[in-house]
């Protein structure tokens, strides 16, 4: 597997190669006067956001910045990080996205790991880079972003850093000749953690990305599995522009010239206000975002009716989808991985589903998705063989298509193992249905043994989701002498719920799912805990490592 991180293109080529730069042309061709803004402070067109793209391109060209150098970004989602998304790639260079969520020693590791030559951060986050700053080994430029600057305040730039984002952009110009080399040219590159070792840097070309825009085009805008239409949509992340990319959405709305809206530090209050005024349509982002943004106070006063949220992440429950549903919002779920850019799949109601009510909608829309246009996916058992897409019986869910990461960076073996057979391994099981919907029943390290059945943790989490009283819930399997293992649950009260329910009422709900004949009784855990927190990861997902130790504690006290 290549790590070579830029390749020349060949004289004799005559094929444009598929590079990102032709998704930022197609943003003045046709709708140069929509609007990209950041919060309430700042707003811009098309037009200008081109210029403001060969502004930094040409800004980090003076500080030394060349083809196959790489660059990191510390930002809140902002039309700043958006202009990175391209003015990084386009010149040549790379893009290293920082997960501001990870541990300094781990954001450490990732840096030199990468070997950023050049730094571009938002105040909030100095007090992470200092607490690193003299171990850093490639970093020889640091630039500073500050918001100060739309607000006529004063802005105090470190000793040793290039000077603030916005004044830089200002003296330095705007046309900039973004040059042709392979396609096969590293644009980004990120780290994805696991429960062991240090993070894992993946990598993705130009044209991997150009692909992976799209396989986008065709299941939102072509098939409408999400409907996506730039004349009438507006875009919103709420997902960290520094999550894979943030599913990809911004190199799509940029190069369709919708409007698009960045919230920078994720605020309830200000994300519903954005929503309302700017008129917001769709927005992707984990569960705990949504239902942060569904428990504000006023939500049922605002008319959510048109906008439409993409869950990745974690799995969408089907208690978080009724409850978004019943507020208009029209929820989907997506799938995907770091290492595969990452759509793999999103719902998409074919005509007899999409007229059924939407009680009925929920057991399809909690699913993972149908499997995306390009994308080529295998079950596949223990011993690799292919396992058949009836519904039912479960494997590892393999992948193939256009935008896979081809490996680890300097991690060659790790990167073998991944793609093993030719297949690359995503770690969960999962059924297919003939008409491809994708049913994960879990990572294949949290399926529960219990008495001869395989057990989904992710199951038992979704009919908790359904408990009364229930705002979320973690699942996860110990050793029981018995039935090999049991499932434990860690549960968090709705806030007028505490005190009224109980491990015992919680227990008894279930039961009744028993009694009817929708669950068997191995799906009701032994212990239930009820905690005013779940542990999650960097990028919002249940922390199942720590989940175990705390529920092991807690068991054994």
């Amino acid at each position: 597997m290549t790590t070579t991180k830029l390749i020349p293109r060949t004289a004799s080529s005559q094929e444009q190669p598929l590079l990102v730069k032709t998704l930022l042309a197609q943003s003045l061709k046709y709708e140069p006067h929509r609007e990209i803004l950041y919060r309430d402070l700042f707003r811009m067109n098309y037009v200008e956001f081109n210029q403001r793209v060969r502004r930094l391109a040409n800004l980090l060209t003076d500080e030394g910045v060349k083809p196959g150098d790489t660059v990191a970004v510390f930002d809140w989602d902002s039309h700043r990080y958006l202009e990175c998304f391209f003015a990084i790639p386009c010149m040549g260079a790379i893009l290293h996205t920082i997960n501001v969520r990870l541990s300094p020693a781990q954001i450490l590791y990732c840096m030199n790991h990468a070997e950023d030559k050049v730094v571009i951060i938002h105040e909030d986050f100095l007090p992470l880079l200092n607490a690193i700053k003299s171990q850093l080994t490639t970093v020889e430029k640091i630039i500073l972003i500050s918001d100060n600057v739309y607000q006529n305040q004063e802005v105090t730039v470190p000793d040793g850093f290039v000077g603030e984002y916005e004044s830089l952009l200002k003296t330095a110009s705007d046309h900039y000749d973004f040059p042709d080399f392979d396609e096969n040219t590293w644009a980004t590159t990120f780290y994805t953690t696991g429960t062991t070792g240090n993070p894992k840097g993946v990598y993705f070309s130009h044209r991997q990305l150009f692909m992976h825009t799209m396989g986008l085009v065709t299941y939102i805008c072509g098939y409408e599995a999400v409907p996506f239409h730039p004349n009438n949509d507006v875009y919103m992340p709420i997902t960290p522009l520094f999550h894979v990319h943030a599913w990809g959405f911004p190199l799509l709305a940029t190069m369709l010239s919708a409007k698009q809206v960045y919230p920078g530090r994720y605020e309830p209050d200000l994300i519903l206000k954005l929503l309302t005024e700017e008129k917001v349509t769709l927005s992707h982002c984990v569960p705990t975002i949504l239902t942060m943004v569904i428990n504000c106070p006023g939500i049922k006063q605002v008319d959510l009716s048109r906008w439409k949220v993409i869950i990745g992440g974690s799995a969408l429950t089907k208690g978080l989808a009724k409850a978004a549903l019943e507020l208009g919002i029209q929820v989907y779920a997506g799938y995907g991985l770091s290492e595969t850019a990452p759509i793999l799949s999103l719902t998409y109601l074919n005509d007899a589903e999409r007229d059924l009510p939407f009680d009925e909608q929920v057991e399809f829309r909690t699913r993972a998705g149908r499997i995306a246009p390009f994308v080529d996916i295998q079950l596949q058992n223990d011993e690799g063989e292919a396992v058949p897409h009836d519904g039912h019986s479960l494997g590892e869910l393999t992948v193939r298509g256009s935008w896979m990461t081809q490996g680890y960076y300097k991690e060659t073996e790790r990167g073998e193992e991944l793609w093993r057979s030719g297949w690359m391994h995503t770690g969960d099981v999962a059924a297919i249905t003939p008409d491809n919907w994708i049913i994960i029943a879990d990572r294949t390290k949290d399926v529960i043994k219990s008495g001869g059945e395989w057990v989904s943790s992710l199951a038992i989490e979704n009919w908790l989701s359904q408990v009364e009283g229930v705002a979320e819930s973690a699942v996860v399997g110990f050793p029981d002498e018995k039935w090999g293992e049991r499932p434990n649950a860690l549960v968090v009260l709705k806030p007028d719920f505490v005190g009224n329910v109980t491990a015992e009422t919680i227990k008894t709900a279930l039961q009744v799912h028993v009694a009817n004949g929708e669950i068997n009784k191995w799906y009701v855990p032994d212990r239930i805990v009820i905690v005013t927190e779940i542990p999650k990861t960097s990028v919002g997902k249940l922390d199942k490592k720590k989940i175990r130790s705390e529920m092991k504690s807690l068991i054994l006290s």
